[in-house]
């Protein structure tokens, strides 16, 4: 190369170097981001700080866990203690024998007691077996009516479809005794890839100017939607007009912004192929193991062959992980028993089978460290539809120190967890207000029993209930539940 073109070709250095950088900025706006380091994420969004407070964002860990290949395995929390040891299934299995063994010994001192013969049992109760269980035994529920029919029919609303009637619903329930979040403000983020489709799983951080850490976490649902609740998650003080929304998807992101008061929807784009896999699938039934859920349990057991058959039969044959959170409340035979994620069914199905009712005695139970334990404790997945199906007749106990619902949902919600709350007989309007307040926040449903006589659970499946809902369709229980989650799966992208 000559002298003279060398200096021709270096003179045009900078204008190349110059259009180089145009092409890249305009690529920034059509195409995702690409951040330095994880630990960079969220950038700093605007100027100047902000000095008012914020509520406390519920601290988390993001979905990580590649798969659930292993059997079951058990953290238990006893009702008397603070804290939680692992255990084998065999331990398990010999609680549970634990369990019968005194239960059995309850039905046989019930039985003398009325002069009828002794259930089949080896031996009358010993006097110090009698303060054992006189210790372990239930208290009475006069108050809480039982079904005594083996099919349960259920109904279902959908309160973020109808959101109208759902404030009106709050309205009508003022002065409950719950902890309040406001969610009367809210908008729609809604994020695609470059093919338009929706991007499942997509993490959402929400900023005020100025802050580094976000104020709010979200993840994208298989519809690639997240509903946003400003008031409820900013302390009243905070009168900020805008707020910064970052998406993330892998090493893709991109950034819009709320200007509350204007658009009720907000789109984002990603730059990122289309993916078409096999639906993953993390499902965990988190129940109500005190005394007064002795029949749902039943039928929560017999028919939960048939249900997770019909789930694994969904269209795109997902790939499944099964876990299980119990729980009664403090002074029972333990606080919470969780199961970690399995894709082994049959073993599911045994640690379900060995579920057993007891303890209780007063209204509220021990849902908040249950739902702690379910959101904070399980080994959720990556990229997986992550459902909580929760099957109780009774609020939580507010009046306990330690974890609280309204925080866990939205932890829940960080990690793109949906709940279903599923209200059995005898669910009173506190906990009817809090399990809508949790199915709500998380795009989740609001799931009741319903009955021939409303208030009477004794009479039978039919189509009617006590609680303050309006036009819903009846199924049973199990096909609800399937229904539930087959509309979830159906939301993913499929080839």
């Amino acid at each position: 190369m000559g002298p003279k073109r060398l200096a021709l070709r270096l003179a045009a250095a900078p204008a190349l170097v110059a259009l180089a950088l145009l092409a890249a900025c305009a690529a920034v706006i059509d195409a995702p981001l690409a951040h330095a380091a994880s630990g960079d994420w969220p950038p700093a969004w605007q100027d100047p700080p902000a000095q008012q407070p914020d509520f406390a964002v519920p601290s988390f860990e993001p979905p990580s866990a590649n798969h659930c290949r292993r059997a079951p395995t058990t953290r238990e929390v006893p009702g008397g203690g603070q804290y939680g040891r692992s255990r084998g299934i065999a331990d398990d299995l010999a609680a549970s024998s634990a369990e019968e063994r005194v239960a059995r010994k309850a039905e046989a001192a019930k039985s003398l007691a009325a002069g009828a013969p002794p259930l089949a049992s080896p031996a009358v109760p010993t006097e110090r077996e009698a303060a054992d269980v006189a210790r372990q035994a239930p208290p009475p529920f006069p108050d809480r009516p039982r079904p005594r029919h083996e099919t349960v029919t259920a109904g279902m609303v959908d309160d973020n479809a109808d959101f109208g009637e759902y404030l009106a619903y709050r309205q009508r329930s003022a002065g409950l005794p719950v902890r309040e979040r406001d969610i009367a403000e809210r908008y729609l983020l809604e994020v695609t890839d470059a093919a338009g489709r929706p991007v499942h799983d997509a993490e959402v951080a929400v900023q005020r100017a100025g802050r580094h850490e976000p104020v709010m976490w979200a993840r994208t649902d298989t519809g690639g939607r997240v509903w946003l609740h400003p008031p409820a998650f900013l302390a009243p003080e905070v009168a900020d007009r805008t707020l910064g929304v970052a998406v993330r998807k892998g090493s893709a992101w991109s950034r819009t912004t709320l200007v509350r008061g204007e658009r009720a929807a907000l789109q984002v784009r990603l730059g990122i192929p289309s993916i078409v896999q096999r639906p993953r699938l993390d499902l965990v039934f988190l129940v109500d193991a005190t005394g007064s859920m002795g029949d749902e349990i039943a039928k929560l057991k017999a028919s939960m062959r048939a249900m997770s058959q019909q789930i694994a039969q969904l269209p795109g044959q997902p790939d499944i992980c099964w876990g299980l959170v119990a729980y009664r409340d403090r002074g029972d035979a333990f606080l919470t028993r969780s199961h970690d994620f399995t894709d082994d069914l049959g073993a599911f199905q045994g640690v379900l089978a060995r579920v057993q009712a007891g303890g209780g005695g007063d209204t509220p139970e021990a849902l908040n460290e249950a739902l702690h334990e379910t959101v904070h404790q399980l080994s959720w997945r990556r990229d997986a539809a992550r459902l909580v199906v929760l099957v109780a007749d009774a609020p939580p106990h507010l009046d306990y120190g330690g974890p609280q619902y309204d925080v866990d949902m939205q932890a829940a919600l960080a990690k793109g967890i949906k709940l279903f709350a599923v209200g059995a007989s005898g669910l009173d309007p506190v906990g009817e207000y809090v399990y809508r307040q949790m199915a709500q926040y998380t795009a989740g449903r609001f799931v009741f029993l319903t009955y021939k006589e409303a208030s009477d659970p004794g009479s039978g499946p039919g189509t009617r209930t006590p609680h303050d809902v309006r036009g819903y369709s009846v199924q049973t229980l199990d096909r609800l539940i399937v229904r539930l989650v087959g509309d979830e799966l159906a939301k993913l992208p499929r080839g």
